[in-house]
Protein backbone atom coordinates (compact mmCIF):
# COMPACT_ATOMS: atom_id res chain seq x y z
CA UNK A 1 0.00 0.00 0.00
CA UNK A 2 1.21 3.60 -0.55
CA UNK A 3 -1.45 6.41 0.27
CA UNK A 4 -2.35 9.58 -0.81
CA UNK A 5 -0.17 11.11 2.80
CA UNK A 6 3.14 9.63 0.86
CA UNK A 7 4.31 8.45 4.91
CA UNK A 8 5.63 5.50 2.75
CA UNK A 9 5.21 1.82 1.56
CA UNK A 10 2.89 -0.55 3.83
CA UNK A 11 4.20 -4.27 3.51
CA UNK A 12 1.78 -6.90 4.91
CA UNK A 13 2.59 -10.24 4.85
CA UNK A 14 -0.81 -12.14 5.61
CA UNK A 15 -2.30 -15.70 5.79
CA UNK A 16 -6.09 -16.64 5.26
CA UNK A 17 -8.02 -19.45 6.05
CA UNK A 18 -10.91 -21.01 5.53
CA UNK A 19 -12.48 -23.63 7.56
CA UNK A 20 -16.22 -25.00 7.38
CA UNK A 21 -17.46 -21.40 6.16
CA UNK A 22 -15.65 -19.55 8.87
CA UNK A 23 -12.58 -17.05 7.64
CA UNK A 24 -9.83 -16.32 9.84
CA UNK A 25 -6.64 -14.00 9.09
CA UNK A 26 -3.03 -14.07 10.34
CA UNK A 27 -0.56 -11.38 10.21
CA UNK A 28 2.61 -12.40 10.01
CA UNK A 29 5.06 -9.58 9.02
CA UNK A 30 4.95 -6.58 8.58
CA UNK A 31 6.49 -3.38 7.62
CA UNK A 32 6.68 0.20 6.04
CA UNK A 33 8.91 1.80 3.98
CA UNK A 34 9.83 4.67 3.75
CA UNK A 35 9.85 7.18 0.66
CA UNK A 36 13.60 8.92 -0.56
CA UNK A 37 13.54 11.90 -1.09
CA UNK A 38 13.41 11.40 -4.78
CA UNK A 39 10.70 8.88 -4.65
CA UNK A 40 8.79 11.59 -2.86
CA UNK A 41 9.52 14.36 -5.15
CA UNK A 42 8.56 11.68 -8.53
CA UNK A 43 5.27 10.82 -6.94
CA UNK A 44 4.31 13.95 -5.62
CA UNK A 45 4.92 16.09 -8.89
CA UNK A 46 4.34 13.54 -11.61
CA UNK A 47 0.47 14.03 -12.44
CA UNK A 48 2.12 17.86 -13.77
CA UNK A 49 5.05 15.46 -16.00
CA UNK A 50 4.59 14.35 -19.44
CA UNK A 51 2.86 10.70 -20.48
CA UNK A 52 5.97 9.40 -21.38
CA UNK A 53 7.64 10.38 -18.10
CA UNK A 54 4.29 8.91 -16.87
CA UNK A 55 5.03 5.87 -18.90
CA UNK A 56 8.40 5.51 -17.49
CA UNK A 57 7.89 5.81 -13.91
CA UNK A 58 5.04 3.19 -13.90
CA UNK A 59 7.47 0.92 -14.92
CA UNK A 60 10.23 1.80 -12.55
CA UNK A 61 7.94 2.51 -9.24
CA UNK A 62 6.79 -1.35 -10.29
CA UNK A 63 9.94 -2.08 -10.14
CA UNK A 64 10.95 -0.21 -6.87
CA UNK A 65 7.81 -2.53 -5.18
CA UNK A 66 8.78 -5.54 -6.63
CA UNK A 67 11.82 -5.19 -5.48
CA UNK A 68 11.15 -4.04 -1.90
CA UNK A 69 8.93 -6.78 -1.36
CA UNK A 70 11.41 -9.32 -2.47
CA UNK A 71 13.92 -8.12 -0.09
CA UNK A 72 11.24 -8.03 2.87
CA UNK A 73 10.48 -11.60 2.30
CA UNK A 74 14.04 -12.53 2.34
CA UNK A 75 15.09 -10.90 5.41
CA UNK A 76 12.19 -12.01 7.07
CA UNK A 77 12.85 -15.79 5.78
CA UNK A 78 9.39 -15.93 4.00
CA UNK A 79 7.51 -16.94 1.09
CA UNK A 80 4.63 -15.42 -0.15
CA UNK A 81 2.16 -17.25 -2.97
CA UNK A 82 0.83 -13.87 -3.96
CA UNK A 83 1.49 -10.26 -4.18
CA UNK A 84 -1.83 -7.85 -4.01
CA UNK A 85 -0.64 -4.36 -4.97
CA UNK A 86 -2.36 -0.78 -4.68
CA UNK A 87 0.07 1.23 -6.48
CA UNK A 88 0.13 4.94 -5.94
CA UNK A 89 -3.03 6.85 -6.56
CA UNK A 90 -1.98 9.38 -9.55
CA UNK A 91 -5.10 10.02 -10.83
CA UNK A 92 -9.05 9.75 -9.84
CA UNK A 93 -11.09 11.92 -11.64
CA UNK A 94 -13.95 9.64 -11.76
CA UNK A 95 -16.61 12.69 -12.87
CA UNK A 96 -14.16 12.12 -16.24
CA UNK A 97 -14.30 8.50 -16.04
CA UNK A 98 -10.82 7.29 -15.16
CA UNK A 99 -8.55 6.45 -12.59
CA UNK A 100 -4.73 5.64 -12.45
CA UNK A 101 -2.52 4.05 -9.72
CA UNK A 102 1.02 4.23 -10.45
CA UNK A 103 3.07 0.75 -10.30
CA UNK A 104 2.91 -1.47 -13.17
CA UNK A 105 2.02 -5.22 -11.94
CA UNK A 106 4.29 -6.46 -14.85
CA UNK A 107 7.07 -5.07 -13.18
CA UNK A 108 6.50 -6.23 -9.95
CA UNK A 109 5.56 -9.69 -11.27
CA UNK A 110 8.88 -9.49 -12.86
CA UNK A 111 11.30 -8.52 -10.18
CA UNK A 112 9.62 -10.44 -7.61
CA UNK A 113 9.38 -13.71 -9.49
CA UNK A 114 5.54 -13.70 -7.87
CA UNK A 115 2.46 -13.71 -9.05
CA UNK A 116 1.16 -10.38 -8.90
CA UNK A 117 -2.60 -8.91 -8.62
CA UNK A 118 -2.50 -5.27 -9.07
CA UNK A 119 -5.19 -2.08 -11.02
CA UNK A 120 -7.87 -3.07 -8.92
CA UNK A 121 -10.07 0.18 -9.45
CA UNK A 122 -10.21 -0.11 -13.26
CA UNK A 123 -13.05 -2.29 -14.10
CA UNK A 124 -15.28 -0.59 -11.71
CA UNK A 125 -15.11 2.75 -12.78
CA UNK A 126 -15.54 0.96 -16.18
CA UNK A 127 -18.55 -0.44 -14.97
CA UNK A 128 -19.54 3.05 -13.57
CA UNK A 129 -18.19 3.12 -10.23
CA UNK A 130 -16.21 5.23 -8.00
CA UNK A 131 -13.74 2.66 -8.13
CA UNK A 132 -13.36 3.72 -4.29
CA UNK A 133 -13.12 2.66 -1.24
CA UNK A 134 -12.33 -0.82 -2.18
CA UNK A 135 -11.61 -1.70 1.49
CA UNK A 136 -15.28 -2.12 2.86
CA UNK A 137 -15.29 -5.53 0.92
CA UNK A 138 -12.65 -6.73 3.56
CA UNK A 139 -14.71 -4.43 6.25
CA UNK A 140 -17.63 -7.29 5.43
CA UNK A 141 -15.65 -10.14 5.66
CA UNK A 142 -13.02 -9.54 8.44
CA UNK A 143 -14.32 -6.85 10.63
CA UNK A 144 -17.95 -7.26 10.28
CA UNK A 145 -18.45 -7.22 14.11
CA UNK A 146 -18.41 -3.33 14.28
CA UNK A 147 -20.94 -1.39 13.51
CA UNK A 148 -18.62 1.31 11.60
CA UNK A 149 -14.92 0.78 10.20
CA UNK A 150 -13.37 4.23 9.78
CA UNK A 151 -9.80 4.81 8.25
CA UNK A 152 -8.40 7.99 9.00
CA UNK A 153 -5.74 7.89 5.64
CA UNK A 154 -4.71 10.63 3.59
CA UNK A 155 -8.63 10.56 2.91
CA UNK A 156 -11.04 9.67 5.49
CA UNK A 157 -13.33 6.82 4.41
CA UNK A 158 -16.00 4.98 6.25
CA UNK A 159 -17.79 1.73 5.72
CA UNK A 160 -21.00 0.37 7.49
CA UNK A 161 -23.73 -2.18 7.05
CA UNK A 162 -27.36 -0.90 6.80
CA UNK A 163 -30.27 -2.94 5.70
CA UNK A 164 -28.24 -5.94 5.37
CA UNK A 165 -26.19 -4.40 2.46
CA UNK A 166 -22.36 -2.85 2.91
CA UNK A 167 -22.34 0.69 2.37
CA UNK A 168 -18.89 3.07 1.58
CA UNK A 169 -18.09 6.14 0.77
CA UNK A 170 -15.14 9.23 1.25
CA UNK A 171 -15.23 11.37 4.12
CA UNK A 172 -13.15 13.73 3.98
CA UNK A 173 -9.21 15.11 3.17
CA UNK A 174 -7.76 14.15 6.48
CA UNK A 175 -3.88 13.58 7.12
CA UNK A 176 -3.34 14.66 3.07
CA UNK A 177 -4.24 18.35 3.99
CA UNK A 178 -2.42 18.10 7.29
CA UNK A 179 1.07 16.69 6.00
CA UNK A 180 0.97 18.75 3.16
CA UNK A 181 0.81 21.97 5.88
CA UNK A 182 3.23 20.71 7.94
CA UNK A 183 5.98 19.47 5.14
CA UNK A 184 5.79 22.98 3.53
CA UNK A 185 5.76 25.62 6.13
CA UNK A 186 7.17 23.26 8.82
CA UNK A 187 9.27 21.32 7.05
CA UNK A 188 8.97 17.92 8.61
CA UNK A 189 6.04 14.83 7.45
CA UNK A 190 3.72 15.19 10.10
CA UNK A 191 2.31 16.60 13.02
CA UNK A 192 3.35 14.42 15.81
CA UNK A 193 0.10 13.70 17.90
CA UNK A 194 -1.26 16.58 16.58
CA UNK A 195 0.54 18.84 19.03
CA UNK A 196 0.87 21.44 16.65
CA UNK A 197 -2.67 21.75 15.59
CA UNK A 198 -3.82 21.31 19.02
CA UNK A 199 -1.81 24.64 19.87
CA UNK A 200 -4.39 26.83 17.73
CA UNK A 201 -7.51 28.18 17.91
CA UNK A 202 -10.59 27.32 15.53
CA UNK A 203 -11.41 30.54 12.59
CA UNK A 204 -15.50 29.83 12.41
CA UNK A 205 -15.46 31.41 9.33
CA UNK A 206 -12.86 28.82 7.48
CA UNK A 207 -14.53 26.17 9.62
CA UNK A 208 -17.95 26.85 7.50
CA UNK A 209 -16.42 27.56 4.36
CA UNK A 210 -14.79 24.39 4.81
CA UNK A 211 -18.31 22.83 5.94
CA UNK A 212 -20.14 24.17 3.36
CA UNK A 213 -18.49 22.81 0.36
CA UNK A 214 -20.69 20.75 -2.05
CA UNK A 215 -19.13 17.71 -1.80
CA UNK A 216 -20.62 17.66 1.97
CA UNK A 217 -23.74 17.96 0.80
CA UNK A 218 -24.01 14.91 -1.14
CA UNK A 219 -24.71 11.72 -0.45
CA UNK A 220 -22.53 8.22 -1.05
CA UNK A 221 -21.14 6.18 -3.09
CA UNK A 222 -19.06 9.30 -3.61
CA UNK A 223 -15.28 9.56 -3.61
CA UNK A 224 -11.87 12.08 -3.36
CA UNK A 225 -9.03 12.23 -5.47
CA UNK A 226 -6.21 14.04 -4.71
CA UNK A 227 -6.87 16.64 -7.78
CA UNK A 228 -9.96 17.97 -5.55
CA UNK A 229 -8.20 18.21 -2.73
CA UNK A 230 -5.35 20.55 -4.06
CA UNK A 231 -8.44 22.52 -6.30
CA UNK A 232 -11.36 23.00 -3.14
CA UNK A 233 -9.18 22.64 -0.17
CA UNK A 234 -5.76 23.82 0.25
CA UNK A 235 -6.85 27.23 -1.57
CA UNK A 236 -9.43 27.80 1.47
CA UNK A 237 -6.34 27.26 3.95
CA UNK A 238 -3.22 29.01 2.24
CA UNK A 239 -5.11 32.06 1.61
CA UNK A 240 -6.00 32.64 5.66
CA UNK A 241 -4.12 35.60 7.59
CA UNK A 242 -3.84 33.59 10.40
CA UNK A 243 -1.31 30.99 11.90
CA UNK A 244 -0.63 27.93 10.47
CA UNK A 245 -1.34 26.70 13.96
CA UNK A 246 -5.14 28.37 13.90
CA UNK A 247 -5.93 26.97 10.30
CA UNK A 248 -4.64 23.45 11.26
CA UNK A 249 -6.85 23.21 14.17
CA UNK A 250 -9.73 24.22 12.26
CA UNK A 251 -9.09 21.89 9.48
CA UNK A 252 -8.80 19.16 12.44
CA UNK A 253 -12.04 20.05 13.94
CA UNK A 254 -13.81 20.23 10.27
CA UNK A 255 -11.98 16.30 9.75
CA UNK A 256 -13.83 15.22 13.77
CA UNK A 257 -17.71 16.69 12.92
CA UNK A 258 -17.84 15.14 8.99
CA UNK A 259 -16.51 12.07 10.09
CA UNK A 260 -19.57 12.67 13.22
CA UNK A 261 -21.72 13.75 11.79
CA UNK A 262 -21.94 11.12 8.96
CA UNK A 263 -22.07 8.52 11.51
CA UNK A 264 -24.24 10.40 13.00
CA UNK A 265 -26.98 10.54 9.99
CA UNK A 266 -26.78 6.53 9.68
CA UNK A 267 -27.49 6.26 13.51
CA UNK A 268 -24.23 4.83 14.86
CA UNK A 269 -22.20 6.40 17.15
CA UNK A 270 -20.68 3.61 19.28
CA UNK A 271 -19.13 0.35 18.27
CA UNK A 272 -16.93 2.10 15.93
CA UNK A 273 -13.24 0.89 14.80
CA UNK A 274 -10.87 3.86 14.03
CA UNK A 275 -7.63 3.14 11.73
CA UNK A 276 -4.92 4.30 9.63
CA UNK A 277 -1.99 6.84 10.74
CA UNK A 278 -5.07 9.56 12.16
CA UNK A 279 -5.49 7.28 14.94
CA UNK A 280 -2.55 8.23 16.14
CA UNK A 281 -3.47 11.74 16.02
CA UNK A 282 -4.15 12.44 19.60
CA UNK A 283 -5.42 15.88 19.17
CA UNK A 284 -8.10 14.38 16.56
CA UNK A 285 -9.24 11.64 18.33
CA UNK A 286 -9.74 13.91 21.50
CA UNK A 287 -12.14 15.93 19.06
CA UNK A 288 -13.61 12.45 18.15
CA UNK A 289 -14.64 12.12 21.34
CA UNK A 290 -15.96 15.27 22.28
CA UNK A 291 -18.11 15.05 19.06
CA UNK A 292 -19.83 11.88 21.61
CA UNK A 293 -18.65 9.15 19.22
CA UNK A 294 -17.92 5.93 21.62
CA UNK A 295 -15.15 3.75 19.62
CA UNK A 296 -12.18 1.54 20.12
CA UNK A 297 -8.15 2.01 18.90
CA UNK A 298 -6.98 -1.32 18.35
CA UNK A 299 -3.17 -2.09 18.38
CA UNK A 300 -1.10 -0.59 16.84
CA UNK A 301 -0.44 -3.42 14.06
CA UNK A 302 -4.33 -3.16 12.79
CA UNK A 303 -3.78 0.68 12.54
CA UNK A 304 -1.24 0.86 10.85
CA UNK A 305 -1.54 -2.41 8.04
CA UNK A 306 -5.79 -2.59 8.05
CA UNK A 307 -5.86 -1.57 4.43
CA UNK A 308 -2.46 -3.59 3.36
CA UNK A 309 -3.93 -6.48 4.86
CA UNK A 310 -6.98 -5.79 3.10
CA UNK A 311 -5.80 -5.57 0.12
CA UNK A 312 -3.92 -9.07 0.44
CA UNK A 313 -7.50 -10.15 0.69
CA UNK A 314 -9.01 -8.64 -2.27
CA UNK A 315 -5.56 -9.89 -4.29
CA UNK A 316 -6.27 -13.45 -3.21
CA UNK A 317 -10.24 -12.94 -4.08
CA UNK A 318 -9.14 -11.59 -7.79
CA UNK A 319 -7.17 -14.57 -8.16
CA UNK A 320 -9.73 -17.17 -6.89
CA UNK A 321 -12.11 -15.10 -9.60
CA UNK A 322 -14.56 -14.41 -6.73
CA UNK A 323 -15.72 -10.75 -6.43
CA UNK A 324 -14.26 -8.38 -4.36
CA UNK A 325 -15.67 -5.22 -5.50
CA UNK A 326 -19.27 -4.10 -4.11
CA UNK A 327 -21.44 -2.41 -6.69
CA UNK A 328 -23.39 -0.87 -3.44
CA UNK A 329 -20.13 0.52 -1.99
CA UNK A 330 -18.90 2.09 -5.38
CA UNK A 331 -22.23 2.63 -7.14
CA UNK A 332 -21.43 0.56 -9.98
CA UNK A 333 -23.64 -1.33 -12.77
CA UNK A 334 -22.89 -4.64 -10.78
CA UNK A 335 -20.24 -6.06 -8.19
CA UNK A 336 -16.73 -7.25 -9.74
CA UNK A 337 -14.19 -9.19 -9.52
CA UNK A 338 -11.44 -6.23 -10.12
CA UNK A 339 -7.44 -6.71 -10.58
CA UNK A 340 -5.08 -7.70 -13.11
CA UNK A 341 -3.23 -10.76 -12.64
CA UNK A 342 0.28 -11.14 -13.65
CA UNK A 343 1.62 -14.66 -13.61
CA UNK A 344 5.78 -15.23 -12.92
Amino acid sequence: MSGTSLDGIDLCLAEFKLFEDKLDYSILVTETHNYSVEWENNLRNIEAKSAVNLAKLDFKYGKHLGTIASKFLLKNDQNADLIASHGHTIFHQIEKGFTYQLGHGASITAESEITCVSDFRSLDVALGGQGAPLVPFGDEKLFSSYDACVNLGGIANLSFKKNNERLAFDVCACNMVLNYFMNKFRQVKFDLDGEFSNSGHLIPALYNDLNDLEFFNSSGPKSLGKEWVFEKIIPLMEKREETLSDVLFTFTKHIAFQIANTLKSNNISKNILFTGGGSKNKFLIKLLKEEGLEFELPNETIIDFKEALIFAFLGLNRFLGKINTLKSVTGATRNSCGGNIYLP
